[in-house]
């Protein structure tokens, strides 16, 4: 691949030019609709200063500006998009999703507001949150246009009404980060354009660190099997003072925090210490982030305390906990420095020397009290941090000290062997939970049963979606997934290889049941069966019993979800691309079922053809008919009415006719099937 803009070749590998940095244009690239966070940051008054100064002068100033802005919307995931002048627009899930973009550009928000705002600039920002197409293949380091879509220009809006020094944000944003940052609710602002005023509210500050959630009041439900698990080997541990090594692995938003904290307010109840560390992908994560964390904790002592203070814990600590020993506190304490990120009197001579001294420290913790170390999000966790908990795990011994790691499972992808070299280690993945489980929780969520079917039936027993989902069905009249589970599901599909991620896009337009033969006719590929199977490891697809084609394998999405974000990642003209080909691919290959031509009928609507579409629904509307599915058959008529152009007279004659028997046919027979009717 050759870059665009130095013209230096790169090998096929590569996503960004190896000399000088900017994104390589892929033949597969497209756009593709996502939803993203803008946020815009604009000077206050610079055009009028910047008239009375030398243009040298001008740029003097913008360029530390810009350079600031840019290192703290880069460091939170987001990409700069462009340079206005002395406004910036930044994106954030786009190219690439993370599942909690919305929260990341607000967090970068408040950070660019307390740095820029603390000199003599004075800014306003706004963030705003929607649906945007986005062009993958754009590079905005060379001035190309990445996204566009209303949210663009309402960010724009929003942020030319935002308080001075002040951080604005829309409906959704608000919606989707209001439990870790905190709000005030401004007037709404009258946009150019915008029929109503668009609903507004001032970030004021962060609730949580980065990463985390504040705790929930509602009582853990289900998951009575995984505690007792948990339970068990903890009882183990401090019985035996053998170490054991818990992971647990699950998509984002089943519960795996959620139990495990259920577990720990337990043990920490009867008496163990128990200490979360959190691996974060973005910001200033240093490589022992979680472990970092944990060891502050023991100590006393917070990321807020001056380096001279942390210094001073580290090393009184580590005296009380050692003191007898034959190792010496101080090296170690210097060491522990290291891991924290912060000069405490030197350093290690090499990483053994460093792992041995977390090691000396975790085992003396354990030994004066049972301690929980509980590590989040390892999945984003440094190789060295993975390297360390091993090594406490296989190198500590006769201590009561359970080391439990949360994990999306892309760690095992970057980790193959995690665990295997372990005597005392415990695997498990938490699945959805149980229908009971799950309309328990709806309940709890939703106060009534009124939409409460609709809520089980669409989390499929994802805990945080069944949240989210109540939440949205509660504030809004808006029947739309909400941004923030769309986040979730997109952004595990980003992390997939581009090959996997392309043929689920594909299997997305076909349906939530597909087959093999008809993803090799939208895209000849000769690795589809290996890129299935890779796909069902990674439990996004499943393969099915029994098929409806004959000879034909037939697979399913493991989850509605899946196949739903998948799908509204296409553009428009790129769904009815494949509809057509998936339409003209059904009329080859099924016969003159009901199902098969009402299946073919809305593969025609979506490819844009309604004349075809209409004839297939007619056809299995008369099936439907033929059968006494008369309710079914006025749907299908329905349909085939609402494709017909206004002035095809004859043709919606003729329709209405058949809906208007196929109705009152449907109505008699409700008449008939009513308990206590009189035969028919």
């Amino acid at each position: 691949m050759i870059c665009p803009a130095c013209g230096v070749e790169n090998p096929p590998i590569a996503r960004f030019c190896l000399a000088c940095g900017l994104p390589l244009a892929d033949e597969t690239t497209r756009d593709e609709r996502r939803i993203v966070s803008i946020i815009f940051v604009d000077l206050v008054g610079f055009t009028a200063r910047a008239e009375q100064l030398d243009p040298e002068e001008v740029r003097a100033l913008l360029t530390p500006y810009h350079e600031q802005v840019r290192r703290e919307i880069e460091s939170f995931g987001g990409i700069v998009e462009k340079f206005i002048g002395d406004a910036v627009m930044g994106i954030f899930g786009a190219p690439l999703a993370y599942g909690d973009d919305a929260e990341r550009a607000v967090r970068a928000a408040l950070v660019v507001r307390d740095s820029v705002a603390s000199g003599d600039l004075q800014i306003r920002i706004a963030v705003n949150t929607g649906e945007a197409v986005v062009a993958l293949g754009a590079r905005p380091a060379l001035g190309e246009s990445m996204v566009a879509g209303d949210v663009v220009n309402t960010a724009s809006r929003l942020q030319s009404q935002a308080p001075i020094n002040g951080v604005v944000v829309g409906e959704k944003t608000y919606l989707e980060t209001r439990d870790v940052i905190g709000y005030e609710e401004a007037e709404s602002v009258t946009a150019k354009g915008k029929a109503d005023p668009v609903r507004a509210w001032v970030a004021l500050e962060a609730l949580t660190e980065a990463g985390r959630r504040l705790p929930g009041e509602r009582a853990i439900v289900g998951r009575s099997p995984e505690l007792q698990l948990f339970n068990s080997i903890w009882a183990r541990v401090t019985a035996e003072r053998h170490p054991h090594l818990v992971s647990i692995f699950g998509p984002a938003g089943v519960g795996k925090s959620t139990v495990v904290a259920s577990f720990a307010r337990a043990q920490r109840a009867e008496g163990a210490q128990v200490f979360r560390g959190r691996a974060l992908p973005y910001r200033e994560s240093g490589a022992y982030g979680a472990l970092a964390t944990q060891i502050l904790r023991l100590c006393g002592a917070y990321e807020s305390d001056t380096t001279e203070v942390i210094a001073r814990k580290l090393h009184e600590r580590t005296g009380e906990l050692l003191a007898g020993s034959p190792v010496d506190p101080r090296l170690v304490a210097e060491h522990l420095g290291a891991i924290v990120g912060i000069d405490a009197g030197g350093g290690a001579a090499d990483r053994d020397e460093l792992f041995s001294s977390a090691r000396w420290f975790i085992e003396a913790a354990a030994r004066e009290r049972p301690t929980i170390l509980v590590f989040e999000d390892v999945h984003w966790a440094d190789a060295n941090l993975l390297d360390l908990i091993e090594t406490l795990a296989t190198q500590c011994h006769g201590l009561p000290l359970l080391l439990m790691t949360l994990a999306r499972p892309e760690l095992l992808d970057a980790r193959e062997s995690w665990g295997g070299r372990l005597a005392s280690y415990t695997s498990m993945t938490l699945g959805p939970l149980g229908a009971d489980q799950a309309r328990e929780l709806a309940l709890r969520r939703l106060g009534d049963a009124t939409r409460l079917d609709e809520v089980v039936e669409v989390a499929e027993g994802n805990p945080l979606f069944i949240e989210q989902l109540a939440a949205t069905m509660e504030e809004t009249a808006s029947g739309a997934l909400p941004t923030s589970i769309r986040g979730l599901v997109a952004a595990r599909l980003d992390a997939l290889p581009q090959q996997d991620r392309a043929l689920l896009l594909d299997a997305a337009v076909v349906g939530r049941v597909f087959w093999s033969d008809v993803l090799t006719a939208l895209n000849p590929d000769p690795d589809v069966e290996r890129t299935l199977d890779e796909l069902e490891r990674r439990d996004l697809i499943r393969r099915d019993p029994s098929s409806i084609l004959e000879n034909q394998q037939q697979f399913a999405f493991t989850h509605s979800l899946i196949r739903d974000v998948a799908y509204e990642l296409l553009p428009r003209a790129d769904r009815a691309r494949r509809h057509r080909t998936v339409a003209e691919f059904f009329e080859r290959s099924t016969g003159s079922s009901g199902e098969a031509i009402g299946a073919l009928a809305r593969h025609w609507r979506d490819a844009g053809d309604f004349d075809r579409a209409i004839d297939q629904l007619t056809r299995a509307a008369e099936v439907a008919e033929r059968g006494w599915a008369k309710d079914h058959a006025t749907v299908l008529y329905r349909e085939a009415l609402e494709l017909v152009p206004p002035e095809d007279s004859a043709r919606r004659t003729q329709l209405t006719r058949r809906l208007a028997l196929a109705s009152a046919a449907s109505f008699h027979l409700d008449d008939v099937r009513r308990p206590g009717s009189p035969p028919a």
